[in-house]
């Protein structure tokens, strides 16, 4: 498990999210759980360019936080999945202002990261 060089400044609510949902796929994760369960399997096939050590240690992290529920089914071979807990489900709305925010500034990341960077801008519902 990482350790953190400087302490978490427990004085300043934003750092302490920022500690639970800050790395680079925790937010994803929660995203992608919203709906359903899922296996490790299927996060590794949604996020494809994340190694599976990396998606792995942060489902880890979401669950010893209380992030995310892991159950593990004694069947063969061994199944386990993931699913939001209640807590995890509360930080919904801020993951959907973070989308909704994106979603109005897609010209921001146009010229951040162009088309040859592969960024495309999200299809219209």
């Amino acid at each position: 498990m990482y350790e953190r060089k400087i302490p978490i400044d427990l004085d300043c609510p934003l750092r302490l999210t920022m500690s639970l949902i800050g790395s680079k796929w925790k937010s994803c994760i929660v995203d992608e759980l919203r709906h359903k369960s899922l296996r490790p399997s299927e996060l590794h096939k949604i996020f494809p360019e994340a190694t599976p050590r990396v998606l792995d240690i942060q489902l880890k992290e979401l669950v010893e936080d209380g992030l995310v529920h892991k159950t593990t089914y004694n069947e063969v071979p061994l199944r386990t999945e993931y699913a939001l807990t209640d807590l995890g489900r509360s930080l919904l709305p801020i993951i959907d202002a973070m989308i909704e925010w994106g979603n109005r500034n897609t010209d921001l990341f146009e010229r951040k990261y162009g088309e040859k960077a592969g960024y495309h801008q999200p299809k219209e519902t």
